[in-house]
């Protein structure tokens, strides 16, 4: 069901397939601290400055990625430069629900939409495979991409107490659905 990985254009950005070769421009791209911060990788500022992957590993993983049929994984590439700026990603498929799971995470570029299309492609892409729904997370330290998230049409649907060590306190973890039905493609 997830098979399927096409690429994807819209206004501002493009979606495509990642591949092994595009490791080194993602690693750099995940030096940005606030990647990990605020995608809840990390537990400390001072570990968002650690690097989390060796070159190698992550081209093992994103080769593996890109073949696997239970996840979509895509560059995000802003059209206006041709830049590489984060990555967009389906996974955690259920097929006996058509349900599958949202992440994204853009480094050094907000305020221009990127984010916000990038979602509308990746979801609408989920939408026309046949799935039923597209669940995601996100922090509560995290509000602009839960802004993102509901200007697309995803729906608060419970909160994580305190799901996450952070720093030296705990962050709440917002779990958020859409559905089909309510897609405003």
């Amino acid at each position: 069901m997830l098979g399927s990985k096409p690429t994807l254009a819209g206004g501002v950005v493009t979606l495509r397939p990642v591949t092994a070769a595009d490791a080194a421009t993602l690693k750099e791209l995940m030096a940005d601290p606030e990647v990990g911060v605020l995608t809840g990788s990390v537990h400390s500022r001072a570990e968002a400055a650690d690097e989390q992957y060796t070159l190698d590993q992550l081209r093992e993983v994103y080769g593996r990625w890109a073949v696997a049929e239970d996840r979509v994984v895509w560059v995000i590439v802003e059209n206006a430069t041709g830049r590489v700026v984060g990555e967009s990603v389906l996974n955690d498929l259920d097929e006996d629900n058509l349900s599958c799971g949202f992440r994204i995470w853009i480094s050094g570029a907000t305020g221009r939409g990127l984010g916000t299309e990038a979602v509308r492609l990746s979801v609408g892409h989920a939408f026309a495979v046949g799935l039923h729904r597209v669940e995601l997370e996100v922090y509560d330290f995290n509000p602009r991409a839960r802004h993102v998230y509901e200007k697309v049409g995803f729906v608060h649907e419970g909160t994580r107490r305190e799901a996450l060590r952070f720093e030296d306190g705990w962050v709440d973890c917002h779990v958020m659905g859409l559905l089909a039905t309510q897609w405003r493609g």
